[in-house]
């Protein structure tokens, strides 16, 4: 019998970023680790949400987690990633930026499609992610 992935709920208000993720995800090497390691081919930009109250709980959860990995060219820093359900309808992943000072109550959604475009989201938006950690 298949076993269920175990997985974190995680609740968010979508917020519009300065671009550096959208960046990011244009780099060639980052794409294709992302087809190679993820399975799909991002769409541009990502999807920033702002944690609520169970932040600490879940960057614990996600501590403990065995991550996939994008590993960075020269000058650039490592990506975490947990691949990931959208709304419960549309596979995508969290990436978490290897960076010094980078927000614990930020996630970064990446996904096959448009984000905002599939499901209407507007910045205030509450958004339901199901992380897969394991």
């Amino acid at each position: 019998m298949k076993r269920q992935p175990k997985t974190v709920q995680v609740k968010g208000k979508v917020f519009s970023g300065k671009g550096e993720g959208s960046k990011f995800i244009e780099l060639p090497w980052v794409k294709s680790q992302i087809k190679e390691k993820l399975g799909f081919t991002p769409a541009k930009g990502t999807l920033n949400l702002m944690l609520n109250g169970n932040c600490p709980k879940i960057r614990e959860a996600l501590t403990k987690a065995k991550p996939i990995i994008i590993m960075p060219a020269p000058g650039y820093c490592r990506g975490r990633c947990f691949k990931a359900y959208v709304m419960g309808l549309a596979e995508g992943a969290i990436v978490i930026p290897e960076i010094h000072d980078y927000p614990e109550n930020v996630l970064e959604v990446i996904a096959p499609v448009n984000l905002r475009e599939r499901f209407g989201l507007k910045d205030g938006d509450l958004v339901e992610i199901s992380v897969i950690i394991e």
